[in-house]
């Protein structure tokens, strides 16, 4: 099996203890899917020309993430800051003007012949590709990951495309959820996920409903959590195809996560010259 992410990266700055910790979405699916057993994972995005850029790409080195045709640019990483509220990841406003914010990436032929080579491919609302991925569609199926974009038009540019749908949901009524789900397979998405926080999740298969419940966890950080599970689900449902077996194993992975700081580890002390 072999995954491919596209999009950001990031350093998770930890205010009170004046450490950052490599992230973003698409980088931190790309490690996990590498931790439960795919083959090959590789990771294509943008990077700064900072040290905290170097320490994202080191960690990828050390998780047997390739990230051969990501592009570098003279500008900052980005840098979200990170308060830890009884376990629980609060983001406080970071750099505006940083890799991921003033670069998009573009996919040239090459690109589009090297993602072929893979079984999936995971993006999301963070990596500015909405763009791209009718292309990426017609050499492999994408993984997305809307976090709170639920607008009809967001769906409707999205949702034709992919084949995985994965969503943060734990504010919304049931009958937001039965909306959402019934928009998304309308547009042509197999399988939908709603992660809905304490109440474990709600996924559906063209149709067909499945619950998971969480799995009882010393929590130390909630960081990454969701991208662990998105990570875990596509591990298991690649190798196996069953929906089931899937989410266990993915609340399992989450479960995980969330013992320990950072998305997947890794801390590095803030640095003199480049403080948050």
């Amino acid at each position: 099996m072999k995954m491919i992410a596209i999009g950001d990266n990031v350093v998770d700055c930890y205010l009170d203890q004046q450490l950052y910790y490599p992230g973003g979405n698409a980088v931190n699916v790309a490690v996990h899917c590498k931790r439960n057993g795919f083959e090959e994972c590789a990771y294509i995005g943008i990077f700064g020309n900072d040290k905290k850029a170097d320490h994202i790409r080191r960690t990828l080195e050390l998780e047997q993430v390739t990230y051969e045709l990501s592009r570098q640019v003279f500008a900052r990483s980005g840098a979200p800051g990170v308060q830890l509220v009884e376990g629980n990841r609060v983001f406080v406003a970071g750099p505006k003007d940083t890799a991921q914010h003033i670069v998009r990436l573009r996919l040239m032929p090459h690109d589009l012949e090297y993602i072929a080579t893979f079984d999936v491919c995971h993006t999301s609302c963070y990596s500015n590709i909405e763009g791209e991925l009718g292309s990426i569609s017609k050499h492999c199926d994408i993984s997305f990951d809307f976090s709170t974009n639920y607008s009809t038009e967001y769906l409707q540019a999205v949702c034709p495309h992919i084949r995985y749908a994965f969503f943060s949901g734990a504010e919304l009524p049931e009958e937001r959820l039965d909306l959402l789900i019934e928009t998304c397979h309308s547009l042509g998405t197999a399988i939908v996920g709603i992660t809905l926080g304490e109440r474990g999740a709600l996924f559906s298969r063209n149709g067909e409903r499945y619950v998971q419940a969480v799995k009882p966890t010393t929590v130390v950080d909630t960081m990454g959590a969701g991208d662990s599970f998105i990570a875990g689900f596509l591990t298991s449902f690649i190798k196996h195809g069953h929906m089931e077996q899937a989410l266990d194993y993915a609340a399992d992975r989450a479960a995980v996560t969330c013992t320990f700081y950072g998305a997947y580890g890794y801390p590095h002390p803030f640095e003199t010259e480049e403080a948050w």
